[in-house]
Order: C-alpha cells, then structure tokens, then sequence
C-alpha cells in the first residue's frame, strides 16, 4: 500500500469522496480510490474523508447546540432518558454505560498485546464511563414489520425553551451531511472490495442510524488522565466523526498496534472508523477499531484557553459523531469471497509476526441480535 499523505494529521489516508461523487465508475481515478478506501480500513480500521458538501458551520450550530442542551441541570436531561427503549433514543446520562473492554477477556487480550506505550489508560477498575449522550434518529421507516421495535423507536424533542426551537433543524441538516459522506464511503468500501456499489449502502437503507452526539462535563471531569470513554470498538457498520472543540479521542491502528491521537482537518474533513457490523461481514478482513476519548495534555490547554476566551459557554466536549448501522433485519452474514481474503491476510500478519489473538467465529445472525448482544456488554440491555 501507498504511504498515506504526510501533511494530513495522524498519516490516516485521506479518501476524496468528490472522485466518486463526480467522476464515472469505471473511470481510473474511481477505481483507484475505492481501493485506497477498502485498504485503508483493511490496514487501518479508519479513514479521513473529504466531502465538499460538508460544511464547518453546521458543525460548529450543532456543537454550540449540544453544549447549551448539556448545561441543562440533571432533572430536565432526565425527561429525555428511555431505558425501556435501551437508550437508543433520547439521552444516556452519566455513568450508565460501560466500556465493554473493562470485563471482555478478548478485548483484555488486545490491550495486553500492545506495546506497554502505546495501551490505553487504564479500564479494569473503571467505572461506568462519565460520558452523557444523546441519540437522534436519521431512518427510513421500513415498508415491514421490524422484529427489533426497541432498535427503532420514534424520536424525542427536548422541551426547553430556546433548544426546542432549534433542535430538530440543526439535528437534521448536521445529521444529513454526516449521513451522505458514509454512505458515500459505504459504495467506495464495496467497490474497492471488488462487491457491486450497493451491497453495503442497500443493506443499510433501512438501519437505525443514530447521530450520536456524546458529552463530557469538564467541570467535573477536567482533570488530566481522566477516562471520559474507555477503550472500546462500535457495534454498527461505520462511525463518522466531525471535528470537536476539544482533543482527547485517541485510536487504535490495526496494522501499527499505534495509539494515534486524532486531529481532524479543518474544512470538509470526516474521520471515519469501522465497526462490529462491518467486521462481521467481511469475515474480520476489516477489524472494528478501537479508541478512547480522555483527558490529555491537549484537553487541559483548550479547557484552559475557552475558559479565557469563552467564559459564558458551557465547558463540555461534545463529540461530533454518527453511528451508520445495517438494517436491524439484516441477516448477518460472512461474504465468501471477502472472508476467505480474511483468512489470507491473518496468515500473512501471522508470517510478519503480529499476533492477532484468537480466530473469530462469524456465525449467521440477525444485525440486531449482535447489536443487542453488544448492549447488554456495555449494560444498556438486560
């Protein structure tokens, strides 16, 4: 593979979705770039993607939103809490999910692999994450019955005056932009794995995307080597990051055993990273990524610097994120050809002597039994 491009932060390869968007299909540059994206999530399980629709500001309204909504005290946050639905709607406050890596022995296994400078901050003790966050629906309702009802429950408006107003609107056209480049990069990924255009997207149609907005107090959590969400994969296809105001998420690269602290571009840059349900469908060629988002060095000296700068706004690092899922009905299984890859590439890692631990069993499921089987790892499920 192509050394990534050097003047991009974190030496992630950068894929132009606007080569796909604009070009023919079968044209050479389309067909080279699709590759460079399926080989960047083989090699790295993440990806910066350019997107030229995307635009900073309707970041930066959605950020200025979700700092406002957070601020709110507890008792008004917690008429938006459904655990009946497992908090896939409506907000999740503090303390309430747990890394599932804190008690999964595989996952324990990865950790103990790495290099002792590049492991995450420690989780075996860790408490349930001190995040909140918040899930908004962006869906299709699907033309059938669905067997995972609590998957796919209907949106909630916050009601406070001065965020209702803007709510839905600025969740929406945030989420929208987020929504297009993902499933942009779901046609590249198919392509550059030699699958037609719509395999992924079409099996995704009716999935129950969550723009996902996560919440960090850094009044109460502020302090340097804080976990505000320990080391972790995500159970859906692909996550897709806009920039946050404040540093802190470091990921995990396959091919590197590197922890990589991330730094998305300013402008029409996305950071993208697979997940369980991509992972699962490939066979394990593309691996879920891991990351934490913490307190480092760098959060200190952006707390320090709004403080300053900003002192009426809320002090809360609000993750600009997109959970892109499969349909919850989906039946969930390897793709020949893309496993049997698979299997080539964990013998060659093998030969060069990277560990990969123990061979993964991808047996035939729905997607919402594994993501149910993933809730109730992170207790947000019984």
């Amino acid at each position: 593979m192509a050394n990534p491009t050097q003047d991009i932060p974190m030496d992630l390869p950068v894929i132009d979705l606007d080569i796909f968007r604009t070009q023919p299909r079968d044209s050479t540059a389309v067909q080279e770039e699709c590759l460079k994206a399926a080989s960047a999530l083989i090699t790295y399980g993440a990806l910066v993607l350019h997107d030229s629709r995307v635009s900073e500001q309707d970041n930066e309204s959605f950020l200025d939103l979700l700092e406002d909504y957070f601020a709110q005290p507890e008792e008004d946050l917690k008429k938006d809490e459904r655990p009946e639905f497992h908090y896939q709607i409506g907000v999740t406050l503090e303390n309430t999910e747990k890394p599932k890596c804190a008690a999964d022995e595989p996952c324990l296994r990865v950790i103990e692999r790495l290099a002792p400078e590049e492991r995450p901050l420690d989780i075996t003790a860790h408490d349930p994450d001190p995040k909140c966050r918040f899930f908004w629906k962006m869906v299709e309702k699907p033309p059938y019955e669905t067997a995972f009802p609590g998957l796919n429950a209907t949106n909630i408006t916050p009601e406070a005056e001065g965020i209702k107003e803007r709510w839905g609107p600025t969740m929406d056209l945030w989420g929208t932009s987020m929504k297009n480049a993902v499933e942009g990069l779901t046609e590249m990924t198919a392509v550059g794995l030699g699958l037609p255009a719509e395999t992924f997207k079409d099996a995704g149609r009716y999935g129950p995307h969550l723009l996902a907005p996560t919440a960090s107090d850094l009044v109460k959590y502020g302090e340097k080597d804080t976990i505000l969400a320990g080391f972790h994969t995500d159970l859906n296809f692909l996550t897709i990051h806009g920039r946050s105001r404040y540093p802190g998420l470091h990921i995990w690269a396959r091919n590197t055993g590197k922890r990589i602290a991330v730094k998305i571009p300013p402008g029409n840059y996305l950071l993208v990273q697979a997940g369980k349900q991509l992972e699962h469908i490939t066979g394990g060629l593309i691996k879920a990524g891991f990351h934490e988002v913490v307190v480092n060095t760098k959060t200190v000296d952006v707390i320090n610097a709004r403080k300053e700068q900003l002192p009426d706004r809320p002090l809360v690092r609000i993750s600009s994120t997109f959970f892109w899922h499969l349909s919850s009905d989906y039946d969930l299984t390897p793709i020949p050809e893309v496993a049997d890859r698979a299997k080539q590439l964990r013998a060659e890692q093998f030969n060069l002597g990277r560990d990969e631990g123990d061979e993964v069993e991808y047996k035939p499921m729905k997607v919402g039994e594994l993501v149910q089987n993933e809730l109730r790892h992170i207790a947000l499920m019984t």
